[in-house]
């Protein structure tokens, strides 16, 4: 039987190299580099993603097995269908190039107030501290 796999964007601790990938690493069967519309959020230690703002945020396609998108769900405590999540997974398109999947984001109102990331990097951001 063909292992399942879903496509995700990630953008900020699940990255190659970053803090979190090792969450997602061993379900990983590809990456590849894209952008995303939106603009991410400086919540501390981590970014947020806010769909339908005026920007474009960089990041990985991941190609995972299902387990990944599991790690994924317990990593970001999101439950399908539970009003309290952190955040939504919701389907997005890649800005240039023909992938979609899905994508971990936080709802407007609860990143007004954040201190926004212009550049739309988590990367570069975190190359100026």
């Amino acid at each position: 039987m063909a292992e399942r796999r879903y496509q995700v964007f990630v953008y900020g601790t699940l990255l190659t190299g970053e803090d979190n990938h090792h969450v997602v690493a061993p379900y990983v069967r590809a990456v590849c580099p894209g952008k995303i519309n939106g603009r991410l959020y400086n919540v501390g230690p981590y970014p947020a993603l806010v769909l339908g703002e005026e920007g474009e945020v960089e990041g990985e396609w991941l190609t995972v097995a299902a387990e990944g998108l599991k790690a994924m769900d317990e990593l970001e405590d999101y439950a399908e269908g539970r009003s309290d999540n952190e955040y939504e997974r919701v389907w997005v398109r890649d800005a240039y190039q023909p992938f979609e999947g899905y994508v971990y984001v936080y709802l407007p109102e609860k990143a007004a107030g954040l201190p926004s990331i212009p550049s739309g990097s988590w990367r570069r951001r975190k190359e100026k501290i």
